[in-house]
């Protein structure tokens, strides 16, 4: 059973599982009482700049390629893979909307290839119009943020130099309405922090079990000779601008007149569900309007989800890109 609650819509739909739909205002009970943060230590960040693809990744999807672009910010050329879809070679006057897909922890450009052959397989069956795909390489453990030792800029990268350099390459639409970002587990929880942080710079977010953590509740819990080695550093400032439940209440009606967001998450996902279900609840008392969507009994297995959802897997990114007055082909 699915269990989605959005404070709009109640319905119920089969799509070999049950989706039950349930209205959900700010005033609902919280899903968890006196919830803390489960917190575990982090390996370090790191990160190949250009990764090589595993012997299973060597057939890449349809319009599908790996490339690279340089950064200034590192000095190095990073990784990226992007889907083109159909039509795009030829239809030269034709701009497209981008979902920008953000690996987890342990992943690399390559990783979210079934994401980009779904949505192929949507786009040349009608399910949905053509979109591009980009997958971003965002190292292991960085969680998409800047580290406070300078090396690993990995948010500045993407928001500064990433996306400008894909509106400035390809024909997108180079706006928050024809832009999409998402992610599984540390691309979750990068890309809802991103979308929170960065309201105008896109119109959709879909946060696939990534763990929304309360940050300054870590900082405060961790012994201040360790929190030197910690991704983030020793300033707290640091930190309150990175903890997304922070950025989420002070970007409140920005976030409410830009961004869509989409939540979903397992009820066995053990160190992911709790914070999220606490976001959940972040949101609704902010009155900001989400989707939110506990599949239960799945555990942390981003596969498993994809096939759950597949029917539905782009819908809300495809409406999203609607309602903010894109109509792609």
């Amino acid at each position: 059973m699915i269990l989605l609650k959005t404070s709009r819509t109640t319905l119920t739909i089969t799509f070999g599982v049950i989706l039950l739909i349930l209205t959900c205002q700010s005033h609902c009970p919280a899903q968890t009482k006196n919830s803390k943060p489960l917190v575990k230590p982090s390996s370090r960040p790191s990160i190949v700049w250009v990764n090589e693809p595993k012997p299973a990744q060597m057939l890449l999807p349809p319009n599908t390629q790996h490339l690279k672009f340089h950064s200034d910010l590192v000095d190095e050329d990073i990784g990226y893979c992007i889907y083109l879809p159909p039509g795009y070679s030829n239809s030269p006057d034709q701009r497209y909307p981008v979902i920008y897909n953000l690996h987890g922890n342990g992943g690399n450009e390559f990783t979210s290839m079934d994401s980009i052959a779904l949505l192929h397989e949507g786009i040349t069956t009608g399910r949905w119009p053509e979109l591009i795909m980009v997958l971003p390489n965002g190292g292991h453990s960085t969680f998409y943020k800047d580290s406070a030792d300078g090396r690993f800029p990995i948010e500045s990268v993407f928001v500064k130099e990433f996306i400008p350099f894909v509106d400035s390459n390809y024909r997108t639409i180079a706006d928050r309405r024809g832009r999409c970002i998402e992610g599984f587990s540390m691309g979750g929880r990068g890309s809802t922090r991103l979308a929170m942080k960065y309201p105008e710079m896109f119109c959709s977010l879909f946060c696939q079990a990534g763990n929304v953590p309360h940050l300054i509740e870590t900082f405060d819990a961790t012994a201040p000779e360790l929190r030197k080695d910690l991704l983030l550093g020793e300033n707290r400032t640091d930190w309150e601008n990175n903890d997304v439940y922070a950025l989420t209440k002070k970007n409140a009606d920005r976030i409410q007149a830009n961004v869509r967001i989409q939540i979903a998450c397992g009820t066995q996902d053990e160190g992911h569900i709790q914070t999220v279900r606490d976001f959940h609840q972040h949101l609704q008392s902010l009155g900001i309007d989400h989707t939110y969507i506990e599949i239960e009994g799945l555990a942390h297995k981003r596969a498993k989800m994809i096939e759950l959802l597949k029917p539905i897997w782009f819908d809300y990114h495809v409406e999203s890109i609607r309602r903010a007055g894109v109509h792609p082909r």
